[in-house]
């Protein structure tokens, strides 16, 4: 199997933050229950479930999440946009001869209409699925480093005894993501590039 970089899908490839906020208000006025927008889609990266226990009681939450994706259709996927670098990335990526695979812990056929509408093109695609849970499709898709805004996403890339490459630009500090045990930390996708120039193919680590 020809080896692949493995990314995480928001605030790592794509900025889904107008989006979800949208969602989020839609599903307040559907259901009558509270949801601060704002605060829910600043902390994005753990399972759609956890963000709505804040909200919803435990009873009312499988009903939440089922609301949510039949708005999230309708609201989330236009006003979406891809992160700064996201598309010289994923050309540096295929430069290499590498594959590009997207494991996300957003449903896969959501995620996937997000990669349409945007133009990403991913050579494989796992949805559902956070942190340690990410380990399996990252080792079965060939993934030989894994690119995510979130500790959990270092979590996943350990689990998976790949390197873990970290963007900061979702909810989770340099420092936060360095202690998960990122090996390389990025400000954005668009120093990717520069770091993959001096990756070893074989070995799946930097060169010094």
């Amino acid at each position: 199997m020809t080896p692949a970089v493995g990314f995480d899908l928001d605030m790592t490839l794509i900025d889904s933050r107008p989006g979800i906020r949208a969602t989020y208000r839609a599903l307040t006025a559907r259901t009558g229950v509270h949801v601060d927008a704002d605060l829910a889609a600043s902390r994005l990266g753990p399972p759609l479930r956890t963000e709505l226990a804040h909200w919803f009681p435990p009873a009312d939450i499988e009903r939440a999440v089922t609301v949510y994706r039949e708005l999230y259709a309708q609201h989330a996927i236009a006003p979406t946009v891809a992160m700064p670098g996201a598309e010289a990335a994923l050309d540096a990526v295929r430069n290499r001869g590498l594959r590009v695979v997207v494991v996300t812990s957003k449903i896969a056929h959501l995620a996937r209409m997000h990669l349409d509408h945007l133009g990403i093109a991913a050579d494989e695609l796992a949805g559902d699925l956070f942190a340690e849970g990410k380990a399996a499709a990252v080792t079965e898709h060939g993934v030989r480093w894994y690119v995510g805004d979130h500790v959990a996403d270092m979590a996943a890339a350990r689990a998976a005894e790949v390197p873990g490459i970290a963007v900061a630009t979702g909810p989770c500090s340099p420092a936060e993501l360095r202690a998960a045990g990122a090996a390389h930390v990025l400000p954005d996708l668009r120093s990717l590039p520069d770091l993959l120039s001096g990756i070893v193919v074989g070995s799946g680590r930097a060169a010094r």
